[in-house]
């Protein structure tokens, strides 16, 4: 049965699960992606042999949504995940050490990597084992922490600068896309205990093994079309509007203008083109979206004549480098090593030229892979992601917006939305869920109201 008609704007990971979840639903289901592919954010490019990822999307065993998402989009096998959590920090003439768990129950699974990780004294992991036994007592969903930053939190619990360098810091930057002085603590708490502390295996790390762009939109696009969903790329939304018995959406297409009609419309764009697009509509809080702002990444990309490690991942201290990514097999790489890096909260990196990212980061993969100083650079080049996520500070929440919007049939999704989730892939999906789910909510409440009339 066609309960009426949905049209989603926003072809990345939130669009595609509302379109997916609204057509099972039984509604009539468009979308329309500005840009010629699907993915959103998480996409790919070709430079020479490699297809290059714009983004490292690493993800954890708790993203079920987004797993639960792949599994439908026939792409689960794209991801492969550690046995258990592991991670490499290497350090500039140092021997490296290892995060990792053991198989304990939570909390206990952490602590003998926590006696064992030499980038900290004693003392400071004894202090940092009492701060993540205090962290796994907080609500991440407590206002009260949203108003103050992690930094600020882990001080007042009197841990060392070194210890938020070397732990909280090191994880915190790369989830969060910020330094902890300038971080929720609210999402920083969300992050710590649904990532790490509540369960023993949360933190298992799964890296893709596909480019993105065959993972999240190539594989999305033919869900869709097999769904039913009608799916227009190269499509822009110009606006959303009141119709005589809906909404109307004008959008701008290579054939020209066309007029989209539809009885709900979930907007899964980012924050600023939401605000723009509902600017004609009186949705209550759409001034205040631009607060959330946006923090950058910027990934280096280094391809080597010959390998240089062995390593498939592993974070970095002490050094300009933050996380490093060997992504040879996946790009395609016919020879040498092609390693990624990933730079979180980015804001100097953004505006430096390539060249002078190449003196910086260049010099600093080879003080940490000996190995290096005898290759040769086939290429380095940058990408960068200006508005890779919102800015995820203190005070944030109260800007997050629901899903239901005070304009009944108009629905948000995105991982910017108010999810209890940073700007993730989890995220992301699960706001696509909630969008579906208020979508039916609504249309049911609505045909309930005309029979009963």
């Amino acid at each position: 049965m066609n309960r009426g008609h949905v049209v989603v704007v926003g072809g990345g990971l939130a669009g595609i699960t509302a379109a997916l979840d609204c057509r099972e639903r039984g509604y009539s289901v468009q979308l329309v992606e500005a840009r010629p592919r699907l993915g959103g954010a998480t996409y790919s490019f070709a430079r020479g042999d490699l297809l290059v990822d714009t983004g490292q999307h690493v993800l954890l065993r708790c993203y079920t949504a987004y797993l639960d998402l792949l599994r439908k989009i026939g792409a689960a096998d794209g991801i492969r995940f550690q046995q258990r959590f592991r991670v490499p920090v290497l350090s500039p003439g140092s021997t490296p050490a290892t995060l990792t768990r053991w198989k304990l129950r939570a909390p206990a699974h952490l602590a003998p990597a926590l006696l064992g990780y030499r980038r900290l004294s004693w003392s400071q992991r004894a202090r940092v084992a009492r701060t993540a036994l205090a962290v796994r007592r907080l609500d991440p969903d407590d206002p009260a922490l949203d108003e103050q930053s992690l930094g600020q939190w882990l001080r007042e619990r009197g841990e060392t600068p070194r210890a938020v360098d070397a732990l909280w810091g090191l994880l915190a930057v790369a989830a969060l896309n910020a330094e902890p002085e300038n971080a929720s603590m609210a999402l920083a708490t969300k992050v710590f205990r649904t990532g790490v502390l509540d369960t023993a295996d949360a933190c298992d790390i799964g890296i893709p093994q596909q480019p993105l762009s065959v993972l999240h939109g190539d594989a999305g696009q033919r869900a869709l079309a097999a769904a039913g969903v009608e799916v227009r790329v190269r499509a822009k939304a110009r606006a959303i509007r009141r119709g005589p018995t809906g909404f109307q959406v004008p959008i701008d297409e290579q054939t020209g203008e066309r007029l989209l009609v539809a009885d709900s419309v979930v907007v899964a764009t980012p924050h600023p083109a939401a605000a723009g697009l509902v600017a004609d509509l009186p949705v209550r809080g759409a001034g205040d979206w631009s607060r959330l702002s946006t923090s950058p990444i910027v990934n280096v990309h280094a391809h080597f004549d010959r390998a240089v490690t062995d390593l498939e991942m592993a974070a970095v201290l002490d050094s300009p480098v933050q996380w490093v990514f060997d992504r040879t097999r996946v790009s395609g790489a016919r020879t040498g090593q092609y390693l990624a890096l990933s730079q979180s909260a980015a804001q100097e990196e953004l505006g430096m030229r390539t060249e002078e990212l190449r003196e910086i980061f260049a010099p600093a993969l080879r003080e940490l892979f000996p190995a290096a100083r005898r290759a040769r650079l086939l290429d380095f080049f940058v990408t960068r992601e200006p508005h890779a996520t919102f800015r995820q500070a203190p005070g944030t929440a109260a800007v997050r917006p629901p899903a239901r919007t005070s304009v009944p049939g108009l629905v948000l999704a995105g991982a910017w939305t108010a999810t209890g989730w940073p700007d993730t892939t989890e995220g992301a999906v699960r706001s696509g869920i909630r969008a579906a789910e208020v979508v039916d909510s609504e249309q049911r409440s609505r045909t309930s109201v005309e029979v009963t009339a």
